[in-house]
Protein backbone atom coordinates (compact mmCIF):
# COMPACT_ATOMS: atom_id res chain seq x y z
CA UNK A 1 0.00 0.00 0.00
CA UNK A 2 1.27 3.51 -0.92
CA UNK A 3 1.21 6.41 1.69
CA UNK A 4 -0.78 8.54 -0.97
CA UNK A 5 -3.57 5.92 -0.81
CA UNK A 6 -3.76 5.96 2.88
CA UNK A 7 -6.69 7.67 4.39
CA UNK A 8 -6.69 10.76 5.87
CA UNK A 9 -6.74 10.19 9.45
CA UNK A 10 -7.25 11.86 12.94
CA UNK A 11 -4.71 11.02 15.88
CA UNK A 12 -5.36 10.43 19.21
CA UNK A 13 -1.76 11.03 21.25
CA UNK A 14 -2.39 9.13 24.31
CA UNK A 15 -1.37 10.44 28.24
CA UNK A 16 -2.19 9.88 31.10
CA UNK A 17 -5.48 8.75 29.72
CA UNK A 18 -5.22 5.08 28.90
CA UNK A 19 -8.56 3.81 28.65
CA UNK A 20 -11.17 3.28 25.98
CA UNK A 21 -14.48 4.01 28.60
CA UNK A 22 -15.38 7.39 29.08
CA UNK A 23 -12.20 8.99 27.33
CA UNK A 24 -13.33 12.56 25.93
CA UNK A 25 -10.01 12.48 23.14
CA UNK A 26 -11.08 9.24 21.85
CA UNK A 27 -14.83 9.76 21.52
CA UNK A 28 -13.75 12.98 19.81
CA UNK A 29 -11.50 11.37 17.33
CA UNK A 30 -13.70 8.49 16.71
CA UNK A 31 -15.93 10.48 14.95
CA UNK A 32 -13.52 11.04 12.01
CA UNK A 33 -13.24 9.07 9.03
CA UNK A 34 -10.25 7.36 9.89
CA UNK A 35 -7.99 7.14 13.77
CA UNK A 36 -4.56 6.27 14.61
CA UNK A 37 -3.37 5.98 18.39
CA UNK A 38 -0.10 6.62 20.09
CA UNK A 39 2.05 6.23 23.20
CA UNK A 40 5.65 7.90 23.62
CA UNK A 41 7.71 6.29 25.95
CA UNK A 42 10.31 9.67 26.71
CA UNK A 43 13.27 7.63 27.65
CA UNK A 44 14.42 10.84 29.46
CA UNK A 45 12.09 9.01 32.32
CA UNK A 46 14.81 6.78 32.80
CA UNK A 47 18.23 8.71 33.47
CA UNK A 48 18.97 10.44 36.45
CA UNK A 49 17.05 13.80 37.32
CA UNK A 50 17.94 16.85 39.13
CA UNK A 51 17.85 15.29 42.33
CA UNK A 52 19.65 12.08 41.41
CA UNK A 53 16.76 9.71 41.08
CA UNK A 54 14.93 8.50 37.57
CA UNK A 55 11.63 9.97 37.08
CA UNK A 56 10.47 6.58 36.39
CA UNK A 57 11.71 2.95 38.15
CA UNK A 58 10.81 -0.33 37.52
CA UNK A 59 7.50 -0.67 39.55
CA UNK A 60 5.64 2.15 37.84
CA UNK A 61 7.23 0.75 34.29
CA UNK A 62 6.01 -2.92 34.74
CA UNK A 63 2.58 -0.78 35.30
CA UNK A 64 2.61 1.63 32.52
CA UNK A 65 3.63 -1.27 30.25
CA UNK A 66 0.56 -3.52 31.37
CA UNK A 67 -1.45 -0.38 31.00
CA UNK A 68 -0.57 0.20 27.58
CA UNK A 69 -1.15 -3.85 26.95
CA UNK A 70 -5.12 -3.55 27.71
CA UNK A 71 -5.09 -0.15 25.79
CA UNK A 72 -3.67 -1.74 22.63
CA UNK A 73 -6.06 -4.87 23.01
CA UNK A 74 -9.43 -2.16 24.05
CA UNK A 75 -8.58 -0.44 20.99
CA UNK A 76 -8.36 -3.32 18.92
CA UNK A 77 -11.19 -3.98 19.56
CA UNK A 78 -12.20 -1.07 18.17
CA UNK A 79 -10.48 -1.31 14.97
CA UNK A 80 -7.87 1.31 16.17
CA UNK A 81 -3.97 0.85 16.16
CA UNK A 82 -2.26 1.53 18.54
CA UNK A 83 1.76 2.38 18.17
CA UNK A 84 3.91 2.47 20.93
CA UNK A 85 7.15 3.94 20.86
CA UNK A 86 10.25 4.85 23.35
CA UNK A 87 11.50 7.94 21.82
CA UNK A 88 10.23 11.30 22.55
CA UNK A 89 7.02 13.15 21.24
CA UNK A 90 8.41 15.34 19.36
CA UNK A 91 10.65 13.08 17.41
CA UNK A 92 7.44 10.80 16.67
CA UNK A 93 4.11 12.46 16.28
CA UNK A 94 5.36 14.90 13.46
CA UNK A 95 6.25 11.76 11.65
CA UNK A 96 2.80 10.07 12.16
CA UNK A 97 1.32 13.39 11.50
CA UNK A 98 3.29 13.46 8.20
CA UNK A 99 3.13 9.90 7.17
CA UNK A 100 -0.73 9.17 7.63
CA UNK A 101 -1.76 12.62 6.30
CA UNK A 102 -3.23 13.13 10.37
CA UNK A 103 -5.67 16.41 10.04
CA UNK A 104 -6.01 16.74 13.65
CA UNK A 105 -4.53 15.55 17.15
CA UNK A 106 -6.48 15.07 19.85
CA UNK A 107 -5.24 15.03 24.16
CA UNK A 108 -6.03 14.99 27.44
CA UNK A 109 -5.13 18.61 28.30
CA UNK A 110 -1.86 18.46 30.54
CA UNK A 111 -0.72 21.82 32.29
CA UNK A 112 2.58 21.04 34.30
CA UNK A 113 5.92 21.96 33.26
CA UNK A 114 7.36 19.14 31.42
CA UNK A 115 3.64 17.92 29.93
CA UNK A 116 4.13 21.58 28.45
CA UNK A 117 7.26 21.61 27.31
CA UNK A 118 6.51 18.47 26.01
CA UNK A 119 3.77 19.87 23.52
CA UNK A 120 5.75 22.80 22.54
CA UNK A 121 8.41 20.78 21.03
CA UNK A 122 5.67 18.38 19.13
CA UNK A 123 3.97 21.70 17.61
CA UNK A 124 7.16 22.97 16.80
CA UNK A 125 8.26 19.75 14.33
CA UNK A 126 4.57 19.72 13.33
CA UNK A 127 3.40 20.57 9.99
CA UNK A 128 1.69 23.93 9.78
CA UNK A 129 -2.25 23.92 10.16
CA UNK A 130 -2.17 21.03 11.81
CA UNK A 131 -4.70 21.23 14.95
CA UNK A 132 -4.26 20.12 17.92
CA UNK A 133 -7.54 19.32 20.19
CA UNK A 134 -6.67 19.28 24.06
CA UNK A 135 -9.54 18.16 26.24
CA UNK A 136 -10.11 18.67 30.10
CA UNK A 137 -10.62 14.60 31.14
CA UNK A 138 -8.75 13.68 34.10
CA UNK A 139 -11.12 15.69 36.68
CA UNK A 140 -14.27 14.49 38.80
CA UNK A 141 -15.48 18.24 38.99
CA UNK A 142 -14.92 19.97 35.18
CA UNK A 143 -13.33 22.97 35.21
CA UNK A 144 -16.27 24.62 33.48
CA UNK A 145 -18.96 23.46 36.05
CA UNK A 146 -16.81 24.54 39.27
CA UNK A 147 -17.89 27.84 41.01
CA UNK A 148 -14.83 29.90 39.92
CA UNK A 149 -14.77 32.30 36.87
CA UNK A 150 -10.60 31.76 36.80
CA UNK A 151 -7.96 29.66 38.88
CA UNK A 152 -6.95 32.23 40.59
CA UNK A 153 -10.19 32.03 42.65
CA UNK A 154 -9.56 28.18 43.29
CA UNK A 155 -9.29 28.92 47.64
CA UNK A 156 -6.28 28.12 49.95
CA UNK A 157 -8.11 25.29 52.28
CA UNK A 158 -9.57 22.41 50.92
CA UNK A 159 -13.12 22.54 53.00
CA UNK A 160 -14.01 25.54 50.99
CA UNK A 161 -13.47 24.15 47.91
CA UNK A 162 -15.00 20.74 48.60
CA UNK A 163 -17.82 22.43 49.95
CA UNK A 164 -18.47 25.08 47.31
CA UNK A 165 -18.50 22.08 44.51
CA UNK A 166 -20.71 19.63 46.52
CA UNK A 167 -23.17 22.09 46.81
CA UNK A 168 -23.10 23.78 43.46
CA UNK A 169 -21.00 21.29 40.65
CA UNK A 170 -23.10 18.37 39.57
CA UNK A 171 -20.43 15.38 38.32
CA UNK A 172 -20.81 14.71 34.56
CA UNK A 173 -21.92 11.36 33.25
CA UNK A 174 -19.42 8.70 32.09
CA UNK A 175 -19.21 8.49 28.22
CA UNK A 176 -19.68 5.30 26.42
CA UNK A 177 -17.05 3.27 25.01
CA UNK A 178 -17.12 4.38 21.17
CA UNK A 179 -18.80 2.05 18.94
CA UNK A 180 -16.20 0.03 16.76
CA UNK A 181 -14.12 1.92 13.26
CA UNK A 182 -14.22 -0.51 10.16
CA UNK A 183 -11.95 -2.98 10.14
CA UNK A 184 -10.40 -0.84 7.29
CA UNK A 185 -9.10 1.69 9.42
CA UNK A 186 -6.62 -0.35 11.21
CA UNK A 187 -3.29 0.56 9.68
CA UNK A 188 -0.56 -2.13 8.04
CA UNK A 189 2.63 -1.47 10.07
CA UNK A 190 2.04 -2.06 13.72
CA UNK A 191 4.36 -2.23 16.10
CA UNK A 192 4.97 -4.94 18.95
CA UNK A 193 4.98 -3.38 22.44
CA UNK A 194 8.45 -2.24 24.21
CA UNK A 195 9.30 -4.87 27.38
CA UNK A 196 10.85 -3.89 30.19
CA UNK A 197 14.04 -4.85 29.31
CA UNK A 198 13.79 -2.50 26.34
CA UNK A 199 12.80 0.32 28.88
CA UNK A 200 16.19 -0.78 30.82
CA UNK A 201 14.76 -3.39 33.95
CA UNK A 202 15.08 -6.47 34.42
CA UNK A 203 11.59 -8.61 34.54
CA UNK A 204 10.63 -9.16 38.50
CA UNK A 205 8.37 -10.65 40.90
CA UNK A 206 5.73 -8.89 43.10
CA UNK A 207 6.82 -8.96 46.30
CA UNK A 208 4.33 -11.70 47.86
CA UNK A 209 3.75 -9.19 50.89
CA UNK A 210 2.90 -6.42 48.67
CA UNK A 211 -0.54 -4.74 49.18
CA UNK A 212 -0.75 -4.04 45.86
CA UNK A 213 -0.77 -7.59 44.18
CA UNK A 214 -2.49 -6.35 40.85
CA UNK A 215 -1.80 -5.28 37.29
CA UNK A 216 -1.97 -2.07 35.17
CA UNK A 217 -4.51 -1.68 32.95
CA UNK A 218 -8.17 -0.49 31.92
CA UNK A 219 -9.16 -4.45 32.30
CA UNK A 220 -7.85 -4.52 35.41
CA UNK A 221 -9.16 -1.54 37.12
CA UNK A 222 -12.45 -3.09 36.07
CA UNK A 223 -12.35 -6.11 37.82
CA UNK A 224 -10.76 -4.12 40.88
CA UNK A 225 -13.95 -2.17 41.35
CA UNK A 226 -15.93 -5.43 40.81
CA UNK A 227 -14.09 -7.08 43.41
CA UNK A 228 -13.87 -4.24 46.44
CA UNK A 229 -17.51 -2.79 45.54
CA UNK A 230 -19.48 -5.82 44.58
CA UNK A 231 -18.06 -9.34 45.50
CA UNK A 232 -16.55 -8.03 49.09
CA UNK A 233 -18.25 -4.84 49.60
CA UNK A 234 -15.35 -3.50 51.47
CA UNK A 235 -16.63 -0.34 50.08
CA UNK A 236 -19.12 -0.20 52.86
CA UNK A 237 -16.04 0.18 55.36
CA UNK A 238 -13.80 2.18 53.53
CA UNK A 239 -13.77 5.00 55.56
CA UNK A 240 -13.10 2.44 58.76
CA UNK A 241 -10.62 0.82 57.35
CA UNK A 242 -8.07 3.25 54.77
CA UNK A 243 -5.68 3.71 57.43
CA UNK A 244 -4.74 0.53 57.41
CA UNK A 245 -1.17 -0.24 56.43
CA UNK A 246 -1.44 -4.54 55.55
CA UNK A 247 -3.56 -5.88 53.15
CA UNK A 248 -4.67 -5.17 49.46
CA UNK A 249 -8.45 -4.55 51.36
CA UNK A 250 -7.64 -1.74 53.72
CA UNK A 251 -8.01 0.85 51.16
CA UNK A 252 -9.81 0.98 47.22
CA UNK A 253 -5.99 0.88 46.37
CA UNK A 254 -7.65 2.57 43.12
CA UNK A 255 -4.80 5.52 42.84
CA UNK A 256 -2.55 3.82 40.32
CA UNK A 257 -5.18 3.47 37.66
CA UNK A 258 -6.25 6.68 38.08
CA UNK A 259 -2.82 7.82 38.11
CA UNK A 260 -2.12 7.05 34.59
CA UNK A 261 -5.76 7.53 33.75
CA UNK A 262 -6.73 3.56 33.33
CA UNK A 263 -9.86 4.38 35.67
CA UNK A 264 -11.67 8.09 35.44
CA UNK A 265 -12.45 9.31 38.50
CA UNK A 266 -16.04 10.00 37.22
CA UNK A 267 -16.14 6.14 36.85
CA UNK A 268 -15.44 5.59 40.24
CA UNK A 269 -17.78 7.81 41.19
CA UNK A 270 -20.65 6.75 39.77
CA UNK A 271 -20.25 3.36 40.98
CA UNK A 272 -20.09 4.68 44.13
CA UNK A 273 -23.33 6.27 43.39
CA UNK A 274 -24.58 2.98 42.09
CA UNK A 275 -23.56 1.34 45.05
CA UNK A 276 -25.33 3.46 47.82
CA UNK A 277 -28.31 2.97 45.61
CA UNK A 278 -28.11 -0.81 45.15
CA UNK A 279 -26.14 -1.81 48.67
CA UNK A 280 -25.69 0.84 51.43
CA UNK A 281 -24.72 4.34 51.62
CA UNK A 282 -22.98 5.60 54.85
CA UNK A 283 -20.31 7.63 55.55
CA UNK A 284 -17.45 5.17 54.12
CA UNK A 285 -19.10 5.12 51.08
CA UNK A 286 -18.88 8.87 50.54
CA UNK A 287 -15.63 9.17 51.66
CA UNK A 288 -13.85 7.54 48.78
CA UNK A 289 -15.87 10.29 46.81
CA UNK A 290 -14.31 12.93 49.36
CA UNK A 291 -10.86 11.65 48.54
CA UNK A 292 -11.51 11.84 44.77
CA UNK A 293 -12.16 15.65 45.60
CA UNK A 294 -8.86 16.13 47.21
CA UNK A 295 -7.45 14.46 43.98
CA UNK A 296 -9.24 17.54 42.04
CA UNK A 297 -8.20 19.68 44.66
CA UNK A 298 -4.58 19.26 43.82
CA UNK A 299 -4.96 19.65 40.27
CA UNK A 300 -6.77 22.67 40.50
CA UNK A 301 -4.11 24.51 43.18
CA UNK A 302 -1.51 23.34 40.16
CA UNK A 303 -3.37 25.04 37.78
CA UNK A 304 -3.72 28.44 40.11
CA UNK A 305 -0.07 28.11 40.95
CA UNK A 306 1.97 26.66 37.35
CA UNK A 307 5.26 25.92 38.90
CA UNK A 308 5.61 27.32 41.84
CA UNK A 309 4.09 23.64 43.23
CA UNK A 310 7.77 22.26 42.70
CA UNK A 311 9.61 25.57 44.25
CA UNK A 312 11.57 25.02 47.30
CA UNK A 313 8.81 27.92 48.92
CA UNK A 314 6.28 25.75 47.42
CA UNK A 315 2.43 27.90 47.00
CA UNK A 316 3.64 29.83 50.17
CA UNK A 317 6.89 31.24 49.21
CA UNK A 318 7.86 30.44 52.92
CA UNK A 319 11.43 31.27 53.33
CA UNK A 320 12.45 28.09 55.74
CA UNK A 321 16.11 26.98 56.00
CA UNK A 322 16.51 23.43 54.71
CA UNK A 323 19.29 20.88 54.53
CA UNK A 324 20.65 18.43 52.02
CA UNK A 325 22.54 15.57 53.77
CA UNK A 326 23.73 13.00 51.52
CA UNK A 327 23.67 11.14 54.82
CA UNK A 328 20.47 11.46 55.86
CA UNK A 329 18.89 10.73 52.46
CA UNK A 330 20.45 7.50 52.45
CA UNK A 331 19.08 6.57 55.79
CA UNK A 332 15.67 7.50 54.52
CA UNK A 333 15.85 5.61 51.33
CA UNK A 334 16.93 2.83 52.63
CA UNK A 335 15.28 2.65 56.12
CA UNK A 336 17.83 3.45 58.45
CA UNK A 337 16.97 6.37 60.27
CA UNK A 338 15.80 6.42 64.28
CA UNK A 339 12.40 5.71 63.68
CA UNK A 340 11.16 1.78 62.86
CA UNK A 341 8.16 3.42 61.58
CA UNK A 342 9.44 5.28 58.86
CA UNK A 343 11.98 2.72 57.86
CA UNK A 344 9.11 -0.30 58.10
CA UNK A 345 7.07 2.46 55.28
CA UNK A 346 10.38 3.35 53.38
CA UNK A 347 11.20 -0.54 52.72
CA UNK A 348 7.93 -1.59 51.88
CA UNK A 349 8.04 0.84 49.11
CA UNK A 350 11.16 -0.17 47.80
CA UNK A 351 10.34 -3.49 47.59
CA UNK A 352 7.18 -2.90 46.09
CA UNK A 353 6.17 0.76 45.15
CA UNK A 354 3.51 1.22 47.04
CA UNK A 355 3.18 3.10 50.64
CA UNK A 356 -0.35 3.49 52.11
CA UNK A 357 -1.74 7.21 52.71
CA UNK A 358 -0.97 7.00 56.61
CA UNK A 359 2.98 6.13 55.60
CA UNK A 360 2.93 8.81 52.89
CA UNK A 361 2.39 11.62 55.31
CA UNK A 362 4.22 9.98 58.18
CA UNK A 363 7.96 9.82 56.24
CA UNK A 364 7.23 13.02 54.51
CA UNK A 365 6.66 14.46 57.48
CA UNK A 366 10.01 12.96 59.14
CA UNK A 367 11.79 13.79 56.54
CA UNK A 368 10.73 17.53 55.99
CA UNK A 369 9.79 18.07 59.64
CA UNK A 370 12.16 16.25 61.40
CA UNK A 371 15.23 16.45 59.60
CA UNK A 372 14.49 19.55 57.80
CA UNK A 373 15.79 18.04 54.36
CA UNK A 374 14.58 19.38 51.17
CA UNK A 375 11.65 18.61 50.57
CA UNK A 376 11.95 18.38 46.85
CA UNK A 377 14.02 15.56 47.28
CA UNK A 378 11.58 13.60 48.86
CA UNK A 379 8.91 14.21 46.07
CA UNK A 380 11.45 13.18 43.24
CA UNK A 381 12.05 10.15 45.41
CA UNK A 382 8.27 9.25 45.42
CA UNK A 383 8.21 10.02 41.79
CA UNK A 384 10.88 7.49 41.15
CA UNK A 385 8.66 4.80 43.04
CA UNK A 386 5.38 5.02 43.61
CA UNK A 387 3.28 3.09 41.58
CA UNK A 388 0.43 5.68 41.60
CA UNK A 389 2.95 8.39 40.70
CA UNK A 390 0.74 11.75 39.99
CA UNK A 391 1.96 14.81 39.65
CA UNK A 392 -0.44 17.10 40.95
CA UNK A 393 -1.50 14.65 44.17
CA UNK A 394 2.48 13.70 45.05
CA UNK A 395 3.59 17.67 45.00
CA UNK A 396 0.47 18.63 46.45
CA UNK A 397 0.83 16.20 49.35
CA UNK A 398 4.55 16.98 50.28
CA UNK A 399 3.90 20.40 49.92
CA UNK A 400 0.94 20.20 52.47
CA UNK A 401 3.16 17.90 54.58
CA UNK A 402 6.25 20.13 54.60
CA UNK A 403 5.04 23.89 55.66
CA UNK A 404 4.98 25.30 52.34
CA UNK A 405 1.24 24.16 50.21
CA UNK A 406 -1.95 24.04 51.66
CA UNK A 407 -1.75 23.07 55.55
CA UNK A 408 -3.42 25.96 57.40
CA UNK A 409 -2.82 23.95 60.55
CA UNK A 410 1.30 23.14 59.39
CA UNK A 411 0.95 20.49 61.61
CA UNK A 412 3.58 18.00 62.30
CA UNK A 413 3.34 14.16 62.91
CA UNK A 414 4.38 12.57 65.96
CA UNK A 415 5.86 9.50 64.47
CA UNK A 416 5.82 7.18 67.98
CA UNK A 417 2.45 7.92 68.89
CA UNK A 418 1.62 7.14 64.96
CA UNK A 419 2.54 4.38 64.96
CA UNK A 420 1.15 2.70 68.50
CA UNK A 421 -1.95 4.22 67.09
CA UNK A 422 -2.22 2.83 63.33
CA UNK A 423 0.25 -0.25 64.14
CA UNK A 424 -0.14 -1.33 68.15
CA UNK A 425 0.83 -4.25 67.90
CA UNK A 426 3.92 -3.81 65.16
CA UNK A 427 2.43 -6.10 62.75
CA UNK A 428 3.52 -4.00 59.61
CA UNK A 429 6.69 -2.84 61.42
CA UNK A 430 7.62 -6.48 61.89
CA UNK A 431 6.63 -7.35 58.38
CA UNK A 432 9.52 -5.26 56.45
CA UNK A 433 11.59 -4.44 59.12
CA UNK A 434 12.77 -7.95 58.50
CA UNK A 435 13.65 -7.39 55.10
CA UNK A 436 16.59 -7.06 53.56
CA UNK A 437 16.85 -4.21 51.66
CA UNK A 438 20.28 -3.35 50.06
Amino acid sequence: MRENDIEKKALIWFRNDLRTADNLSLTKACREAGVVAVYCIDPGLFEPGEYGFKRMEKFRARFLLESLGDLNKNLASLNISLLVYVKKAEEVIPEIVQKYGIQKVYLQKEWTRDELNELNGVRENTLKGIEFEESYDQFLFHPEDVPYREFAEIPEVFTQFRKACEKSTRVRQVLATPDPKPKTNLIPDTNPLPSLEDLGFEPFDTHPQSAFPFRGGENAAVMRIQEYFWETRKLAFYKKTRNGLVGKDYSSKLSPWLANGSLSAKTVYWEVKRFEKEIRKNQDTYWLIFELIWRDYFKYISLKYGDRIFHLGGILNKDYTWVNSEAARKEWIHGYTAEPFVNANMIELAQTGWMSNRGRQNVASYWAKELQQDWRIGASYFEAMLLDYDVHSNWGNWMYNSGVGNDPRDRKFNIQRQASQYDPHGTFQNRWLQTSLF
